[in-house]
């Protein structure tokens, strides 16, 4: 969890202000994750295939065949108990800070909007099938990231939490480069590119306005801001599936 400093910039009154919420879009995607996940292992159990799987993995062919809900459900999709774990362990400990910084819908957002970009930037690079929530984690990591760097006045040891991140990044992406690893780190690229530019453009920057008792923290950012590098973010990643789709 970060820990504010004392604030160097006073907010405008129309800032939304910041109070601790229930995660509640984090313990949704997490409880959505593994009800989807329990319904492919009891498939390939009964019927030894994994339908979800073969429904909503990223697989090219089938997208550049018009399947385009492609390039969003391999979010919900895993490979492997192990697969699932990892992912919705780093959800469970990235997503309530974040949710509680971002709102419900601007988090639900980065989360969709991440993994989107992954899956994409996927699609374009690596013509092997995919699937995971880790384009989306990879997101929250790089919006992580801006967030602490652009409100670092704000936050304690915000260098030091910063240095972490990047290293944790970077460690996750040299493993999945490594001979021998089944990791589509061309995804998780994607993921880190998407969430970074929706956090640059549109996350949380923190500021105080004076309350009646005692200052608020508040987000400057706008409404109209955040729409923006939400429909920016999206926009500039169809494109690039849509070009790949009907003109390569």
């Amino acid at each position: 969890m970060s820990q504010y400093n004392s604030p160097p910039r006073m907010a405008s009154a129309e800032g939304r202000l910041i109070r601790p919420i229930q995660p509640t879009v984090t313990y949704v995607l997490l409880g959505l994750t593994v009800f989807v996940f329990a319904i492919q292992y009891l498939t390939q159990y009964t019927y030894g295939v994994d339908v979800a799987a073969m429904l909503g993995m990223k697989i090219n062919t089938s997208i550049e065949a018009g399947e385009i809900w492609r390039l969003i459900t391999p979010i919900l999709l895993h490979g492997s108990l192990l697969h699932l774990g990892f992912n919705m362990y780093a959800l469970f400990i990235f997503g309530p800070n974040l949710e509680s910084m971002y709102g419900h819908g601007r988090f639900l957002a980065l989360y969709l909007l991440s993994g989107f970009a992954g899956i994409v930037l996927s699609f374009l690079l690596s013509p092997g099938p995919s699937l995971g929530a880790s384009t989306s984690i990879f997101g929250l990591l790089a919006a992580e990231g801006v967030f602490l760097y652009q409100n670092s006045g704000m936050i304690q040891n915000a260098r030091r939490m910063l240095t972490n991140l990047i290293s944790i990044a970077v460690i996750n992406l040299v493993i999945g480069f490594a001979p021998g690893m089944n990791i589509d780190n061309l995804g998780h690229l994607g993921g880190l590119l998407g969430g970074a530019m929706f956090a640059w453009f549109g996350g949380p920057i923190l500021g105080v306005r004076s309350g009646y008792e005692k200052p608020e923290l508040v987000d400057q950012r706008t409404p109209r801001q955040v729409l923006l590098a939400g429909v920016g973010v999206f926009t500039v990643f169809a494109l690039l599936a849509l070009m790949e789709i009907f003109l390569v």
